[in-house]
């Protein structure tokens, strides 16, 4: 469900529909990376973070099935395709997250001593953005026709910046709202709760328009 209860997809469809021409969607769609980069600061370690955030049942119980950030891509051509873009999987442009050996470990357990070791690579990211006086977020942007997954670092003017928890958040760059008034959905986007209001909604939906 792309946003658990949030309503993205009933906001992207009305935009279209009204005759509004989309002119870029950024969205942090993953209730699990938004919860590791948005801890990701000060005197923490990533690992120690992905750790923290399998322990409190946000990720897969392998958390590389969530770093990989597939769902993340399903999310966002799911976002294309209510867009008006014909796109398939393989066309979404994807920055991985991890270092090559992180996601060949054998189990989930060299996997953490992989991720430890990699530490410096994460730390250096991280600083890099703190010298700017940034954060870092995994991105999906869906602009000129193409998608594309990454992590960038963002400053205080961006509305990404102030996430927090495991919150979603997508902003509407389109004719109506341009990029300094972008629309932005912001909320919840984990929880059994959420995701099943959601759900019932979208029930609700297609009954009524039988």
């Amino acid at each position: 469900v792309v946003g658990a209860g949030l309503p993205i997809i009933s906001t992207l469809k009305d935009l279209v529909y009204s005759g509004d021409r989309i002119v870029k969607i950024e969205a942090i769609l993953s209730g699990t990376l938004s919860y590791i980069f948005n801890q990701f600061k000060g005197v923490q370690h990533f690992y120690e973070i992905v750790k923290d955030a399998q322990e409190k049942g946000y990720t897969e119980p392998d958390p590389r099935d969530d770093l990989s950030g597939l769902d993340f891509m399903r999310k966002m051509l799911i976002l294309a395709r209510d867009a008006g873009l014909e796109m398939e999987l393989d066309e979404i442009k994807h920055e991985p997250i991890l270092p090559e050996a992180c996601q060949k470990a054998a189990s989930v357990d060299m996997f953490y001593k992989e991720l430890k070791k990699a530490d410096a690579h994460f730390e250096k990211l991280k600083q890099q953005a703190e010298n700017k006086k940034e954060v870092l977020r995994y991105i999906g942007v869906l602009e000129g026709g193409k998608v594309r997954l990454m992590l960038k670092s963002v400053g205080p003017s961006h509305p990404f910046y102030n996430l927090s928890g495991s919150d979603n958040i997508v902003a509407f760059t389109t004719q109506r709202y341009p990029a300094d008034y972008p629309l932005v959905i912001k909320g919840a986007g984990a929880g059994a709760q959420v995701t099943a209001g959601g759900v019932f909604a979208d029930v609700i939906r297609i009954g009524k328009n039988e």
